[in-house]
């Protein structure tokens, strides 16, 4: 058997992709959920070799989730008229019903899904596909965090600054620092730009909780924030604070 979850925050939703799959006697669902923070849960616990995944969900997102749970089982994406989630899905190849859909769509969808389960083919790479195009197209106004079994979402108007550890990013958030696998390279193009500026290849900051500049060589400084941290700021970063603060 084909263990599925279904994570869709309507009922009438989930209740229809149930009835689609009653006529296939080869999926199981195993479990409902009805956001993205029950459905990380019910991954970690089940398992799944498939999930059926709403993209607008209160609390947690389709995307978020997808960005903290570690299984990545195979996904059959779906949603309402999003322009940027279904362009995030055909750059990637990843398949996703646009709703409302028909029997023959789903069953379609359902078919390509049950090839890819007992190909045994992995989807982690389409996954990172999905996400890195719907980044690209969308500003940052939060970020999930997995810190150990609980999962945070910060707004990004209480962080103060983002650092580039290897292939991670420091998040310091109200005096707490937190990691994850993100580029600062998406941060410098998704964060609000009349909040944050980065200052160096390794830092960005919110301008807001900058409280000073203090010369450190001939071309850097050090940014003193109000947190009591203290940045680096390149010559070029030291320019785009000049023009953000326009000073």
């Amino acid at each position: 058997m084909i263990k599925a979850i279904i994570i869709d925050d309507e009922q009438l939703a989930r209740d229809l992709i149930k009835k689609f799959l009653s006529e296939n006697s080869t999926v199981e669902v195993v479990a409902e959920c009805t956001n993205g923070f029950d459905g990380a849960k019910a991954i970690a616990e089940h398992k799944p070799d498939l999930i059926f995944l709403d993209v607008q969900m209160p609390k947690l997102t389709g995307f978020e989730m997808l960005e903290i749970i570690d299984e990545r089982p195979i996904i059959i994406f779906s949603t309402a008229f999003d322009q940027y989630a279904i362009k995030a899905f055909e750059q990637s190849a990843a398949d996703y019903l646009l709703k409302p859909y028909s029997k023959a769509r789903f069953q379609e969808a359902l078919a390509k899904a049950i090839g890819q389960v007992e190909n045994k083919q992995p989807t982690a790479a389409t996954i990172e596909k999905v996400l890195e195009s719907k980044q690209a197209q969308e500003q940052l106004d939060r970020v999930v965090i997995k810190n150990g079994s609980k999962i945070l979402i910060l707004s990004v108007d209480n962080i103060s600054h983002f650092e580039a550890q290897d292939d991670y990013v420091a998040i310091y958030s109200e005096g707490k620092k937190y990691l994850k696998q993100l580029t600062m390279k998406y941060l410098e193009n998704s964060l609000p730009k009349d909040q944050f500026v980065r200052v160096h290849r390794s830092f960005i900051v919110a301008i807001a909780g900058i409280d000073k500049l203090e010369p450190y060589s001939k071309d850097a400084f050090i940014a003193i924030l109000k947190s009591g941290d203290k940045v680096s700021v390149s010559r070029s970063g030291y320019n785009a604070l000049k023009e953000a603060l326009n000073f």
